[in-house]
């Protein structure tokens, strides 16, 4: 099992922000994640919140081991010819430890006041999967063109390549059964979305299914979760038994409200060399 830490990356001053990325590096997390808004999204009225993207390349230069990403990187915020040069940008900058997480984006009433569109359902995830195989082609492909409904690129090269080779693994974020998660069957390196240890069993099987309707092997996606540490550290490991029981092989933990002790807790109990 792989743990990242989620640093609730919003309403809080720099200093704390780049303060936890540091702190999960030393303690030996595998990831560290962010989110890509620009407005917080729970609590009320204004508050500190860093774009996403530029927010891990700060981290790539206070960082050693730890890898790092964005639950979820929002199609709707940048073209996906310019999200692919951001992700080599990052990748380099890191020295291959990005993780390439996306999905179609959800927080309308960020949309609607910062003035990015943000069409219907149907539509952003008609244009993400055109986006997905953009990105995916761009980071690999000399020369490459797609014309889709929403995106085009004729002939387009990015070069330098990425570190990590064929490209950073992408994480696709989906729970929808009936386009997103198909989405996820045939691209995602990685599949992330949130449940119960026995709902996302069941899921997990359908994705399985539908990786087979696809050519793939479905042993190829690794399934990804959420983890709280609220409880205590026996509690914690018992959920985590049952994660990885439901075939789950990498688990965000979310910031505790407590603050550093009970990370530091799951630190000595679950990432000990």
């Amino acid at each position: 099992m792989r743990f990242g830490l989620d640093l609730a990356q919003q309403r809080m001053p720099w200093s704390e922000l780049t303060a936890r990325a540091r702190f999960a590096d030393e303690l030996g997390f595998d990831g560290i994640w962010g989110f890509d808004h620009f407005q917080p999204m729970y609590g009320d009225g204004p508050g500190e919140c860093f774009e996403g993207n530029t927010t891990l390349a700060a981290w790539t230069g206070m960082t050693e081991k730890v890898r790092m990403g964005l639950l979820i990187t929002g199609m709707t915020y940048r073209h996906p010819s310019v999200y692919a040069a951001e992700a080599v940008t990052i990748d380099h900058a890191s020295g291959g430890r990005l993780e390439l997480a996306y999905g179609a984006a959800w927080f309308e009433k960020e949309h609607r006041e910062l003035g990015i569109p943000f069409p219907p359902l149907k539509q952003r995830i008609d244009a993400f999967e055109e986006a997905v195989q953009i990105v995916r082609g761009l980071l690999t492909t000399d020369g490459f063109t797609f014309e889709g409904e929403h995106f085009q690129v004729r002939d387009a090269t990015l070069r330098p390549r990425p570190v990590q080779q064929p490209h950073p693994p992408l994480w696709i974020g989906a729970s929808g059964e009936k386009r997103m998660m198909p989405i996820a069957a045939r691209y995602a390196d990685v599949w992330h979305t949130w449940g119960s240890p026995e709902s996302m069993t069941e899921k997990s099987q359908r994705l399985t299914a539908m990786a087979d309707a696809a050519g793939r092997d479905p042993g190829e996606i690794t399934r990804a979760s959420s983890l709280s540490l609220e409880d205590d550290v026996d509690a914690i490991a018992a959920t985590v038994d049952a994660w990885e029981k439901a075939g789950i092989g990498y688990l965000v933990c979310g910031w505790p409200t407590e603050g550093r002790a009970p990370v530091e807790r799951f630190a000595r109990r679950f990432l000990a060399s």
